[in-house]
């Protein structure tokens, strides 16, 4: 087993508004080995990039307020750094791969400047040696005559070479852990396929962690060690990929699995969609926030928090649904089959 590198225990994360406190991250808790790559899965809204925000302490103060928690990284709590303390943190051993690269970029600047500016600010070398590491880098994500692209602006760029300039910038410092807030939501699905193979490479050169953050399961299955479901600011389901893809059992993981497009069903088929809307976070609802919209809801949801349950050694489930006295429900037919389809269709390009 590799060394924890990472540890997220009972975080909570909350906004000050006008109409009052939203308790955005509600007691979450993870773990985090070298190597590995961790997945967090949910509609938006359900507190995924709040939390990956909160780890690098990025959350502006006021109106966000870190509400408790611990977040150890390589053993040391994150929470009681000052600003100055976690600017040397940043970039250094945790970087953070940005959604849309147009905005993660300056576009004043040219790129091979806002890549050498990380590699001097976090390592002493000189701004010649820099510069040939910021060209070393574009060549290594992939980018064509690296020598002449250090030298362009970011709106002389494609869409993905952009975000293959803003994962260059990432790794400029040699992070220990990369976190990618939905990085090829912007992208086609050619170029979407060719950043996540890229990432793939890079984390089998370095041996660096990855927490991947999307709404598409379909791109988990392609990248994930581990998944984190979550749903209203709190994770509902932990567990293996294998064990997310093959044996889920929280009803949310169901939606979101059967939600997922299956290209070799019949096209007049309906894609499955869940009903209803998240909750409030403003006044989380008392029970299970997930039971207004499970049809598989039972009484006690709407009276008292599931707690997690331990399906495995390595899978956790928070629903009242694996309680020994609750009714054996398993996952739907009709989610199971284009789950077994998607599965299917992912091996054919091969997983």
């Amino acid at each position: 087993m590799s060394k924890k590198l990472l540890e997220v225990n009972d975080l909570k994360v909350n906004f000050k508004t006008y109409a009052g406190i939203v308790q955005a991250v509600r007691g979450v808790s993870f773990d985090l080995h070298e190597g590995e790559t961790l997945a967090i899965v949910g509609e938006s809204g359900s507190g995924k990039s709040v939390t990956s925000n909160a780890l690098m302490k990025l959350i502006p103060q006021p109106p966000g307020i870190y509400a408790g928690g611990e977040i150890l990284f390589d053993g040391k709590d994150l929470l009681p750094l000052t600003e100055k303390e976690m600017s040397k943190v940043r970039g250094n051993d945790i970087a953070m791969i940005f959604q849309d690269p147009m905005t993660a970029l300056n576009p004043t600047m040219r790129v091979g400047y806002q890549i050498t500016e990380v590699i001097l600010k976090h390592k002493k070398v000189s701004k010649q040696e820099a510069k040939e590491r910021a060209i070393e880098l574009l060549r290594q994500v992939g980018i064509p005559m690296p020598e002449r692209r250090f030298r362009q602006y970011p709106h002389e760029f494609s869409g993905g070479m952009r975000q293959r300039v803003v994962i260059a910038i990432a790794l400029a410092a040699d992070p220990k852990l990369l976190i990618a807030d939905e990085p090829t939501t912007a992208l086609d699905v050619t170029i979407q396929a060719q950043i996540l193979e890229l990432m793939k490479e890079i984390q089998k050169e370095r041996n660096t962690a990855i927490i991947f953050i999307t709404h598409d399961l379909g791109v988990v299955a392609n990248i994930a060690d581990r998944v984190a479901v979550m749903y209203a600011g709190q994770i509902v389901e932990y567990g293996t990929v294998n064990e997310i893809f093959y044996n889920p059992r929280h009803p949310y993981t169901w939606g979101l699995l059967g939600s997922m497009p299956d290209l070799k069903n019949d096209s007049q088929e309906e894609l499955r969609t869940i009903p209803g809307s998240p909750p409030n976070l403003l006044d989380p609802p008392v029970g299970d926030a997930f039971a207004p919209r499970n049809e598989y809801a039972l009484a006690i949801d709407y009276e008292k928090e599931p707690p997690m349950f331990k399906v495995s050694d390595t899978h956790y489930a928070k629903t009242w649904l694996l309680h020994p006295s609750a009714p054996k429900i398993e996952i739907p037919d009709a989610i199971q089959k284009r789950i077994e389809g998607y599965l299917k269709e992912a091996e054919t390009r091969g997983k």
